[in-house]
């Protein structure tokens, strides 16, 4: 039995690089896992590699940015498994590029993407926590939402809003089972990063995260190597 088992999580951005190994690490741990990510053939063949492994997992095809398309993943999740344990806000898009640089168009998309993606998941699934009084929402930031870099000024910003929609969480959940947490991973190997720290032994992390007890860590962010 894993520290997840009988509870069912979200991964979005789950067909590469940290949203793949968060999500084999949770089926691992006992978790039926729903992958959420725009390429069909990505997110097919990581929900495949799990059950292939003995574990449970569907794909679903999802722009997280399109709210009609957030609430047929949520829906399609409570058909599967008739509740939502666990969300992980895990995809992102980066467009280099300073302020002068940065076009409305790569604004309007990163900060959908990175930031309305993750509010949209999190309206979504809240409900239904709510009314088995459970969830866990971890969501995926970075260094950057706090320090900033020249170059990533819509990316920044992005993450120093989902930081933002966390603590709003943790404090409107207080009084609830749910726990939301951001998770910076500092720099890993993924399609946005040539070099950096193997995901998988990232995840295991997150997967702490999801587990802990009430009460637990909430409204904060934790740091990869952190003790959980």
């Amino acid at each position: 039995m894993g520290v997840l088992s009988d509870k069912t999580a979200i991964i979005t951005g789950a067909g590469t690089g940290l949203g793949k190994a968060i999500a084999r690490a949770m089926a691992n741990d006992g978790a039926a896992v729903v992958l959420a990510g725009r390429r069909k053939d990505k997110i097919d063949a990581v929900a495949g590699g799990i059950v292939r492994n003995g574990g449970t997992a569907e794909a679903v095809v999802a722009d997280v940015s399109q709210e009609a398309q957030v609430q047929a993943l949520v829906k399609q999740a409570i058909e599967l498994h008739g509740k939502i344990d666990i969300l992980v806000n895990n995809a992102a898009v980066l467009e280099t590029g300073g302020v002068i640089d940065t076009t409305l168009e790569s604004w309007n998309y990163q900060l959908a993407n990175n930031l309305t993606g993750a509010f949209l998941l999190t309206r979504e699934v809240l409900p239904h926590m709510r009314s088995q009084r459970y969830g866990r929402i971890i969501n995926i930031t970075s260094g950057l939402a706090v320090n900033g870099a020249g170059g990533f000024a819509a990316y920044g910003v992005s993450k120093a809003g989902l930081e933002a929609l966390t603590r709003t969480v943790a404090e409107e959940e207080s009084h609830s089972q749910i726990l939301a947490s951001m998770f910076d991973p500092g720099t890993i190997k993924t399609e946005m990063h040539a070099t950096g720290t193997d995901p998988d032994l990232v995840a295991p992390d997150i997967v702490q995260l999801a587990a802990l007890a009430r009460p637990g860590i909430t409204g904060q962010l934790i740091h990869f190597g952190d003790t959980i």
